[in-house]
This record gives structure tokens, sequence and C-alpha cells, in this order.
């Protein structure tokens, strides 16, 4: 039952990670290089690829809450690392809250010439909100060993 929760929880916490790679490091920089010369429909097609994934987003992160949840119960010893894990995962998910519905509405409705603001502050986000699920799933694959 532990390997069936903990597979679930790193698979897909290994799937948010590298979606938000994979857009930060991939689809971002390919968008800006072939529209250099369009900055509205960068931002158009930008918007259409985001558009609709705010729950799936939501939803995934609540099945990876609750199965670390599960494992915590599962495997109480290694509670500090769960507890880090859980800090990680709530720091992650502050910051998607506030891009999904604070940054993206703004972003939408803004100026171009307030667009590339938007855009260099979703770059930050976007590392820092991958560097904390990184992290968290750095530790759940440590926990596993320890």
């Amino acid at each position: 039952m532990t390997a069936l929760v903990a597979i679930l929880h790193a698979g897909l916490a290994a799937a948010w990670v590298g979606g938000m790679a994979y857009s930060l490091f991939v689809v971002q920089p390919k968008l800006a290089k072939f529209y250099a010369r369009d900055p509205e429909t960068r931002e158009t097609l930008t918007v259409v690829i985001a558009s609709g994934n705010r729950w799936k987003v939501v939803g995934l992160i609540a099945v990876i809450a609750s199965s670390g949840g599960v494992l915590l119960a599962l495997d109480p010893d290694h509670w500090w690392i769960h507890a880090v894990k859980g800090v990680l995962l709530l720091a992650a998910s502050a910051i998607f809250w506030y891009v999904s519905w604070r940054h993206w509405p703004r972003r939408v409705f803004a100026t171009s010439a307030e667009v590339p603001a938007y855009q260099a502050r979703l770059r930050w986000l976007a590392t820092i909100m991958l560097a904390l699920a990184g992290t968290a799933f750095a530790l759940g694959v440590a926990a596993a060993h320890v």
C-alpha cells in the first residue's frame, strides 16, 4: 500500500515539477524567440496556452497534498520530512494562487507597455515556485531512502 501511494505522490509531484520546468525553460523562451517581432500575438498565444489549466493544477496539488498526508500516516517516523515538504508545497501553492487569481487577470487586461513587466514577474514567480516544488520532490525521494 505504501509503495502505491508513494508512486502516485512522487509521480504527480514529478509531473508538476516537470510541467513547470518545461514551460519556464522551453515553451516561454521559444515563444519569445518566435514572436520577437509580434509581442501581441505572443501574449495572446501565451494566454491561450494557460487558459483552463488553473483547476487542473489545483486538483493536482490537492492529490499531491492528500497522498502526502497518507504517506505521513503510513510513515510517522519521518514526520519532519513530510512537514517540510508540506510547508514547501503550501508556499508553492500560495504563489500559484497569486499567479492564477491576481497576476493573470491583471496581465490579461494590461496595456502593451505593461506586459513586459508582467512577463518578467511571472518568470520570477515561476522560478520560485519551481524551486519550492522541486525541493519538496527531492525531499520526498530522499525520504524514501532514509
